[in-house]
């Protein structure tokens, strides 16, 4: 069978992989994972007689070590972290793996927004705070153009993927009240999660006081702060 599994991790926590996902990792021959972004323990949990790290690995490097282990009658499993569909560059794999002859299978998996989430007691979505979800991320060496201010504007939750390191051009460019409350979760569901909490004004400069620079998720929105936004209750329960 031509088929690769393409399996989120989920956001850190080994736990919060799927059964799904588990199974397939067990059972793997061969193991590519993205680097630093998955937990160890997962690595571990896999069964996989060859493990790797695909963190310095060309596209056609690693397409090419799927092909290789495929045709060897191998059961090859891609390991992504978070859920692949966000930001995961699956689809360029999935189309060079599919020229080959090469199905691929995609797992879901739970997304660090929602262990974010999770780490903050909120839920994105709250009845006369906000109705949207914004899934975004900076411009930078592959993206020439982002959306940041105008999506800013919209007064909906805004979460904001690989920011991290230019933290602070992004809270510059936002397009809402200074005073709006802000988050910073860095390595959401993993032991040394961290949550710094703000406002959009100040929340760069506490997060980088608490020592983050890098993987970690701006959460923009009255949401950060449910007891002080003004939601009413579902209709689901009233």
């Amino acid at each position: 069978m031509n088929k690769v599994y393409i399996v989120g991790a989920g956001p850190g926590a080994p736990d919060l992989i799927t059964v799904r996902g588990m199974d397939l990792l067990r059972k793997a021959d061969v193991l590519i994972y993205a680097g630093s972004l998955v937990n160890p323990a997962l690595v571990e949990e896999s069964g996989a007689a060859l493990k790797l790290d695909s963190q310095n690995m060309k596209l056609d490097e690693i397409v090419g070590a799927i092909e290789e282990h495929i045709r060897a009658g191998e059961l090859v499993v891609r390991l992504h972290s978070g859920d692949p569909s966000l930001y995961g560059a699956i689809v360029e794999q999935m189309a060079e793996l599919e020229r080959r002859g090469i199905e691929a299978e995609i797992v879901p998996g739970v997304s660090s927004l929602f262990a974010a989430s999770a780490a903050l007691r909120t839920q994105f979505t709250l009845r006369d705070v906000s109705e949207s979800l914004v899934i975004t991320r900076p411009a930078g060496a592959t993206l020439e153009r982002d959306l940041i201010p105008e999506f800013s504007r919209l007064g909906q939750t805004m979460v904001v993927f690989l920011g991290t390191e230019r933290m602070e051009d992004v809270l510059a460019r936002v397009e809402c009240p200074p005073d709006t409350p802000a988050a910073v979760v860095y390595h959401a569901s993993w032991p040394d999660e961290k949550v710094v909490l703000g406002t959009v004004a100040d929340i760069a400069g506490k997060a980088r006081a608490a020592g983050i620079e890098r993987t970690a998720l701006i959460i923009i929105g009255r949401v950060v702060d449910p007891a002080r936004s003004g939601f009413r209750r579902s209709v689901l329960y009233s």
